[in-house]
C-alpha cells in the first residue's frame, strides 16, 4: 500500500464507490508529504545549501586572496579539500543521501582545482582540455555513487567537453553532424534511463532525470535539422532526418502508451519548429512569411488543445 500513487486514485474514483472523502483521505496518507517527509526533505535542502555555499566561499576565497596565497599553499589547500570531503563521503555513519551529496561537492571542487592548477602554471590549454580532465577525474564517482544529480552534472560535463572541441579543435565538420552526435549521446542517455526506469532492476532513476536529459536531445535534434536546412547539407539532413524520423516515432509511440504528456509536448513543439523552420527556408517571399505564422500557431493551439485531451483522459475526468 506505501506504493500507491496520486494516479491510482485518480483512475480508481470514477470506477468505485470511494466517495471524494475517501479519496481526499487517501491522497493524504499516501500521496501528500508528512511531517517526516518535511524533516527529510528539509534535512537534504540545508545540506545541499551548506555545500553549495561552502564550495562558493572557498571560490571567493581564492579569488579574494589570490596574490596573498603561495603556489603551493592554493593547490594544497584545494587538494585538501578534495580529500576531505571524499573521506567525510565514505564515513559509514552517514546517510547514502548525505555520502552522494558530499561526493557531488567534492566533484565540483576537482573542477576548481584544475581551474586553479590552469592559472598558476599557465598551461594555455583550450577550455575543452579543462571539462575533459574533470570528466575523466570525476567519472569513478559517478559510477560508484550512481546519484542522479551528479550523474546529469556529468552529463552536462560530457556535452561542454564535446562542444567545446568542435568549437576549438574541429572547426570543419558540418553542424548538422555535430548536432546529431549529441542527439544521439544524449538521446541514448535518455532512454537507458527509461529503460532503467521501467525495469527498476538496479537503480531508481528520477522522472527528472529522463525529462531533463530527454529535453536535452530533442533540443538537439532541433537545433541540428535546423542547421542542416539553412546550410543546404542534404547528407546529414539526410541522415538526421532518419534518425528523428525513427526515433520521434517511437518516442511518440511511448508516450502515448504510457499516457506521458511530457514527451508528447517537447517531441510535438520540435517537430513544429523543425516544420517551420524548412518553410522559412523554402519560401523566399515574405508575403507567405504569414503562411509560416498562421502554422505556427494553429499548430501550437492544436497541440495545447490535444494535451488538455490527454491530460483529461490520462486522469479519467477526475480533479485533483
Amino acid at each position: 500500500m506505501n506504493h500507491i500513487k496520486r494516479e491510482d486514485i485518480h483512475r480508481l474514483a470514477p470506477h468505485s464507490s470511494l466517495t471524494a472523502a475517501d479519496a481526499s483521505r487517501a491522497l493524504r496518507t499516501f500521496v501528500y508529504p508528512n511531517t517526516k517527509a518535511w524533516q527529510k526533505f528539509l534535512r537534504i535542502f540545508f545540506l545541499i545549501l551548506g555545500v553549495g555555499f561552502s564550495i562558493l566561499g572557498v571560490i571567493f576565497f581564492f579569488a579574494y586572496n589570490w596574490a596573498d596565497l603561495h603556489k603551493f599553499a592554493k593547490i594544497g589547500i584545494i587538494e585538501a579539500l578534495v580529500c576531505g570531503i571524499t573521506l567525510l563521503a565514505i564515513n559509514p555513519k552517514f546517510s547514502t543521501q548525505t555520502k552522494n551529496i558530499l561526493l557531488t561537492g567534492s566533484s565540483l571542487l576537482v573542477g576548481a582545482l584544475f581551474s586553479i592548477f590552469g592559472q598558476i602554471y599557465q598551461t594555455g590549454a583550450n577550455a575543452y582540455d579543462f571539462f575533459l580532465a574533470w570528466t575523466l577525474f570525476v567519472t569513478i564517482w559517478v559510477i560508484i555513487a550512481r546519484f542522479a544529480p551528479l550523474s546529469l552534472f556529468y552529463l552536462v560535463l560530457v556535452n561542454s567537453t564535446l562542444i567545446l572541441y568542435e568549437q576549438q579543435v574541429t572547426t570543419g565538420w558540418p553542424p548538422s553532424l555535430f548536432y546529431t552526435i549529441l542527439f544521439l549521446l544524449n538521446g541514448s542517455v535518455a532512454m537507458a534511463a527509461i529503460f532503467l526506469q521501467q525495469t527498476k532492476r538496479t537503480m531508481n532513476v528520477p522522472i527528472y532525470f529522463t525529462n531533463t536529459v530527454s529535453l536535452a536531445a530533442v533540443a538537439f535534434a532541433t537545433r541540428g535539422a535546423i542547421a542542416g536546412i539553412f546550410s543546404n547539407d542534404y547528407i546529414y539532413l539526410s541522415l538526421i532526418g532518419v534518425i528523428i524520423i525513427v526515433l520521434y516515432s517511437t518516442g511518440m509511440l511511448y508516450a502515448i502508451r504510457r499516457k506521458d504528456g511530457f514527451y508528447v509536448a517537447i517531441l510535438s513543439f520540435s517537430l513544429v519548429v523543425i516544420v517551420s523552420a524548412l518553410w522559412v527556408h523554402l519560401i523566399e517571399d515574405v508575403v507567405l512569411y504569414l503562411f509560416v505564422s498562421a502554422f505556427i500557431i494553429m499548430s501550437v493551439t492544436f497541440i495545447i488543445n490535444n494535451l488538455l485531451k490527454f491530460q483529461k483522459a490520462k486522469h479519467h475526468g477526475t480533479e485533483e
